[in-house]
């Protein structure tokens, strides 16, 4: 690949660094970032639905485990992203691979949903 080509991709903070890894490591890369953002999808359509449902929960409880899955469902895009963009550097630059560091507060966000949601079935 030519500096020029180089250049053109997009972000070039990523691609501007490093020589290219071999192109499975970078679509196994790229997969992993589609499947947060599906994740994304999913914690949304989870919150939206709860509250739209309504399910018979105690109100309070169940609008509050629905507000936690919808922010989850906005931060995991953002942990896609970075994650992505910190994953193919490292590959690059031939480093070791980076931690995903929303990937707890995410699985806690998820917890803690599934709490707000018993306890709203319990207290109904």
């Amino acid at each position: 690949m030519t500096a020029e080509d180089r250049d053109r991709r997009f972000p070039r903070r990523v691609y501007g660094t490093g020589q290219e890894p071999d192109v499975r490591f970078s679509l196994a890369n790229e997969r992993t970032f589609l499947a947060w953002v599906r994740t994304s999808l999913a914690l949304v359509a989870g919150g939206v639905a709860l509250e739209a449902l309504g399910l018979g929960l105690q109100p309070g409880l169940r609008l509050a485990a629905s507000l936690v899955l919808i922010v989850a469902g906005i931060a995991a895009p953002v942990q896609a992203w970075v994650g992505w963009a910190r994953t193919e550097r490292a590959l690059r630059a031939d480093r070791p691979l980076p931690s995903a560091p929303l990937a707890l507060p995410l699985g806690v966000a998820v917890a803690v949903a599934g709490v707000l949601v018993l306890l709203g079935v319990v207290l109904a």
